[in-house]
């Protein structure tokens, strides 16, 4: 595969009633064989549904805070903070501030919310 750079205004933006996503690399933007990468960009209160992640996720938060709900657990991240998320656990992610977040997965990841059937979202995909 050659070398590139995805340059800005190239980018995918996605949006829902939950968040801003904008894919900066994915497999079918042709810049990445397997990994993908996207912003989110979620206002104070938004929160995204229950679901799982059948991969490994790493979130970066670099404005804001955010709280993942993994399983059991609550953890607040704020602006520099990092977290791996793994695989197949129900998470949920909410805005406690404006936030942005870098995320980082497998571009063919399926999400699933409960009692529903998995896909690839766009932003990932």
């Amino acid at each position: 595969m050659p070398i590139r750079a995805n340059r800005a205004g190239t980018t995918r933006r996605t949006e829902t009633q939950n968040a801003v996503m904008t894919t900066l690399a994915s497999p079918t933007q042709g810049d990445a064989s397997v990994l993908s990468m996207w912003q989110v960009d979620m206002r104070q209160g938004q929160r995204d549904p229950a679901h799982t992640v059948d991969s490994e996720q790493i979130w970066h938060v670099t404005s804001g805070e955010l709280a993942i709900a993994i399983e059991q657990e609550t953890m607040r991240l704020a602006a520099g903070d990092t977290l791996v998320v793994p695989e197949a656990l129900p998470r949920q992610v909410v805005a406690l501030t404006d936030a942005t977040a870098l995320v980082c997965g497998f571009g063919d990841a399926i999400v699933a919310m409960p009692g529903e059937a998995g896909f690839t979202p766009a932003w990932i995909g």
